[in-house]
């Protein structure tokens, strides 16, 4: 049987529900229906869209820019929220074993992106030995342009404060803003061939449609 991402955040989840307080089980649950209900899906990149030329700093160094992965093949942009992340540090590495050899072999680059600063991602990648490229979306520009960004509404930064953390520290951002988990397939002229954003951060996107979405502009680079 295919591992399943939604499966393993499901049981993460019925771990919590095993040993987490009432209220604090309850506030996080919330948290994730009230973004869920407010989400501005019209605002979401969706399949057809274009996606003007931009560059993301590395992890550990350097950049990367769209137009030069482009050249190579399509490209997987995977928004995660950040490197303590408990969710984003089981989804990682089940891209790692599920979606990045096969888009290696099919000439697809595998971009994780995070609006932490680079140093601070070093960490995750090298948690889990991650091969694909991670990168900084300073700012959010990235994420504000695909329309995934959401702020942590009021009590949630009351909830962090009253712990004496903001996410603005544990990202290095200043913000409270992260980006919805979402993957998007762009295709060599830079069209987004697929798109699945999820308000849910306990709900993400699973290998088999990504690779369909690749194998299906593979197969029409062919004929």
């Amino acid at each position: 049987m295919a591992e399943s991402v939604c499966k393993l955040l499901a049981d993460l989840h019925a771990e919590r529900v095993r040993t987490w307080a009432p209220e604090a089980l309850a506030y996080n649950i919330n948290q994730r229906r009230h973004l869920v209900e407010t989400a501005d899906r019209a605002r979401f990149i969706k399949p057809g869209d274009r996606i003007a030329p931009f560059t993301l700093e590395v992890a550990g160094g350097g950049i990367v820019a769209l137009e030069e992965v482009l050249r190579d093949g399509p490209a997987v942009l995977i928004f995660f929220r950040f490197a303590g992340c408990p969710a984003c540090n089981l989804a990682l590495p089940y891209y790692q074993r599920n979606l990045y050899p096969a888009l290696r072999d099919l000439g697809a680059t595998l971009i994780a992106i995070s609006p932490q600063i680079p140093e601070r991602l070093v960490e995750i990648r090298d948690r889990h030995a991650l091969e694909f490229t991670v990168a900084s979306d300073r700012d959010n520009a990235l994420g504000h342009r695909f329309g995934i960004v959401f702020t942590a509404d009021g009590p949630s930064q009351q909830a962090m404060r009253e712990k004496g953390v903001s996410l603005g520290d544990i990202t290095g951002t200043g913000t409270w803003d992260l980006p919805m988990p979402a993957v998007i397939v762009v295709a060599q002229d830079g069209s987004v061939a697929f798109a699945d954003i999820s308000p849910d951060w306990l709900v993400r996107t699973e290998a088999d449609p990504v690779l369909d979405a690749v194998r299906a502009l593979s197969l029409a680079v062919a004929a």
